[in-house]
């Protein structure tokens, strides 16, 4: 077993715990406890990837929201908050950030005089080109092993069981790299 590899499954878990507490809600465990395992593991490797792409998962939140909205790549700070569901707080601390590092440029915006628009410059692009590639390309790999209509059955149920999840806590996910 490899040094990530969890000590038991969470099969053996949920069997301890109705060994141990007979009646005790069990039913999740071979679902909730394999998504915190993987969590940790794409994170991990995700986190690696940003490292050997040279940028941090904030910054490529931030891109990529920008590169994913088409020309001419430029979001108020409004809406990057709304797309990257972070604070304005946050979003002005990664605006200020990525500005610093040359990877974007504040403009003033066409709706109203405090609006201001976050754009790409041409540091910035090539940051994402290349960073939206070794991100991905990584974790395709990781998926590999499922077919594509394994891959589809998956993405059904997990958008099923967020789209409840998110009901019934009245929570939305924070950031949306990729």
């Amino acid at each position: 077993m490899s040094e990530d590899a969890p000590a038991v499954t969470a099969a053996e878990i949920a069997e301890a715990w109705r060994r141990e507490r007979p009646g005790t809600p069990t039913e999740s465990i071979e679902i909730v406890t394999p998504i915190w395992w993987l969590g940790k593991l794409f994170t991990d490797d995700r986190n690696g990837a940003l490292r050997e792409a040279g940028i941090d998962a904030a910054t490529l939140d931030l891109l990529s929201v920008i590169r994913r909205s088409g020309p001419p790549y430029a979001l108020s700070t409004r809406e990057l908050a709304h797309r990257t569901l972070v604070t304005a707080g946050a979003i002005s601390q990664r605006v200020a950030r990525a500005e610093r590092d040359g990877y974007v440029r504040r403009t003033p915006g066409t709706t109203g005089r405090r609006t201001v628009l976050v754009e790409l410059t041409d540091a910035g692009h090539a940051l994402i080109e290349r960073s939206v590639d070794t991100v991905l390309g990584r974790e395709a790999a990781l998926v590999a092993s499922l077919s594509a209509p394994e891959r589809a059955q998956l993405i059904a149920l997990l958008d099923k069981l967020l789209t409840d999840v998110r009901a019934r806590t009245g929570a939305e996910p924070r950031g949306t790299s990729g």
